[in-house]
């Protein structure tokens, strides 16, 4: 069974920085796609950003140039880094893992990040 554990969030004041971390157990980590999502209150959850096997990266527009995502397949874990961080970010981040060969999603169980001054 897939299991993914983030770590990693807290309050921050805008500006600063933070650095989510999702390992993953029960899988295969070097054939996933991994990936970041989040959901702010009264809002649809929405793809942060995506790392493949392959280690090609895609952001979503409103991260890009702040954010960056990374994996350690030795460690089994996905890290987002955040920087520049904007009252906009806060959410609930979720860590996604899509696992082959029938690309079934799985969900960690989301870090709340609040950027508040």
């Amino acid at each position: 069974q897939v299991q993914l554990v983030e770590s990693g969030g807290g309050l921050v004041q805008p500006g600063e920085s933070l650095r989510l971390a999702c390992t993953a157990s029960g899988t295969a980590f070097t054939l996933n796609t991994m990936g970041w999502y989040r959901q702010a209150p009264g809002k649809q959850r929405e793809l942060v950003a995506t790392i493949t096997s392959g280690s090609n990266t895609d952001y979503a527009d409103s991260v890009k140039g702040r954010f960056t995502i990374s994996r350690d397949n030795a460690k089994k874990t996905v890290y987002l880094r955040m920087n520049s961080l904007k009252p906009e970010d806060t959410a609930v981040y979720y860590c996604n893992a899509v696992v082959p060969p029938l690309q079934k999603s799985y969900w960690g169980q989301g870090t709340q990040v609040t950027v508040s001054s």
